[in-house]
């Protein structure tokens, strides 16, 4: 059955915000999600995978091309979020697609497929989590203080360490933008050698700085029940949502398996797009009888 929607993009009112999203590449359909909250889905572009999958990049509601809603910058919730994920997938008339969430983004496809399994054909957590809770913010407030020390004296390390601090100060959109890009060094398992990366996301990367509920994400009593299969991906030096965050989703999922990238960080499409697109494959292979990339044919 082809796609509903051609490859360029488009804008749909669901749940009455309107939904932008773009399709690129051909082949069984995979909704990316991307994270923050708050940043549109520009930097999530796999043209690796593009070649083997249709791609559908959607802009989070309050970001991008989307629609705000009418309490923004209040009610963005993961629930929100993953309500209009769902929504979303009902509009476009899309079955059982696979969805892929990085960071906050996989908070939100979790709780999205915890709601509907039968809806998704599989999930790809990249950089994501089943618990957020006690000792979150400080296991990554000491690996900033790491990523200083281990940078002390170059202009990264301060840009990192006054983003940081300046955190809880955040009133805006620019101040959002602002902090996101002062902070992108540490996000990087080697700044330098993904220097051209990092400048290139430091000139696109705009935010939105939404609010949600406050209350930390925990789905870990969920997992148990959820048998989608599922790929759970990390990067060996995320400072924020790093190996034991993977580790603890393989545990509780009943169908998970884990690639770990060893030289990548927070953005492993970024550091090692030909080992993620690979990994992404192989499960969409194992996953679906019927297809393969053409050079595994």
């Amino acid at each position: 059955m082809p796609f509903p929607f051609p490859q360029a993009s488009h804008t749909l009112v669901v749940a009455g915000i309107p939904q932008h999203f773009h399709v690129a590449g051909t082949g069984p359909c995979c909704i990316v999600h991307s994270g923050g909250p708050g940043i549109e889905s520009g930097y999530l572009r796999m043209p690796l995978l593009e070649a083997h999958l249709t791609m559908v990049y959607l802009d989070p509601i309050g970001t991008g091309a989307s629609g705000r809603l009418p309490t923004h910058p209040m009610g963005y919730s993961v629930d929100r979020f993953a309500d209009q994920l769902l929504a979303l997938i009902d509009a476009m008339g899309v079955h059982r697609p696979y969805l892929l969430g990085h960071s906050h983004g996989a908070f939100v496809v979790l709780e999205a497929a915890l709601r509907r399994p039968d809806a998704v054909a599989g999930l790809l957590l990249h950089a994501g989590a089943a618990s957020t809770g006690e000792g979150f913010m400080a296991a990554a407030a000491a690996r900033i203080d790491d990523f200083v020390r281990r940078h002390r004296d170059t202009p990264d390390a301060e840009s990192v360490r006054a983003a940081w601090n300046g955190l809880p100060a955040i009133r805006s959109d620019a101040d959002y933008t602002a902090a996101l890009q002062g902070l992108l060094p540490a996000y990087f398992s080697d700044p330098v050698r993904a220097a051209d990366v990092l400048a290139a996301l430091r000139r696109t990367l705009h935010a939105t700085f939404p609010v949600g509920d406050a209350a930390p994400f925990d789905v870990r009593d969920r997992l148990g029940r959820l048998t989608t299969p599922t790929l759970v991906m990390a990067g060996r030096d995320d400072f924020i949502l790093g190996p034991e965050y993977a580790d603890a989703l393989t545990e509780h999922l009943p169908d998970a398996r884990q690639v770990l990238f060893e030289h990548s960080g927070h953005f492993a499409h970024l550091e090692e797009p030909e080992a993620f697109a690979k990994a992404v494959l192989d499960f969409v292979a194992s996953t679906r009888g019927d297809y393969r990339p053409e050079s595994q044919r």
